[in-house]
């Protein structure tokens, strides 16, 4: 099973509706964040560790995704340390555009995607599933059927 290990304040500055609300809101961005990840995770067969820099200061309940915040160290060294803990880093997929991190991660034998990757393959994934979602919707209602003579 895969493991996706986030890096989560350098994958909202690759978000710009999220970059504009962390300015304003560090705790908001954070939890659209959470939310943005676990709609796209919810049918995906893997675990996800999301990491903030900073201390938590509220609990943001997501399901299946486990959020890390560094506390007194950086996000960066609570990441590496994850990988070093991991079993098989094989399975490790490290979400980061931080280069040292990245390089790191490749070391370890982690597959590595660049967060402006990841967050163009959130929101494309989204467009796909409602855009089936609609058209499943219109092939299976009734009046479609009559009104354009298919059954």
């Amino acid at each position: 099973m895969k493991h996706y290990i986030i890096d989560g304040n350098n994958l909202i500055g690759k978000i710009s509706s999220l970059k504009k609300l962390h300015k304003k809101n560090k705790q908001l961005s954070a939890e659209k964040l959470s939310f943005i990840l676990g709609r796209y995770f919810i049918r995906k067969k893997s675990t996800v560790s999301l990491h903030f820099d900073g201390f938590e200061s509220k609990k943001i309940n997501t399901g299946g995704i486990k959020i890390f915040y560094s506390n007194k160290s950086t996000a960066d060294e609570k990441i590496k340390n994850e990988i070093e803990r991991s079993r098989n880093p094989r399975n490790i997929v490290l979400v980061t555009s931080d280069l040292n991190l990245a390089e790191f991660g490749k070391v370890c034998s982690c597959k590595v995607l660049k967060s402006e990757n990841f967050s163009k393959l959130l929101f494309f994934d989204a467009n796909v599933d409602e855009e089936k979602s609609r058209i499943d919707e219109i092939n299976n209602q009734q009046e479609f059927k009559k009104l354009f003579g298919i059954e």
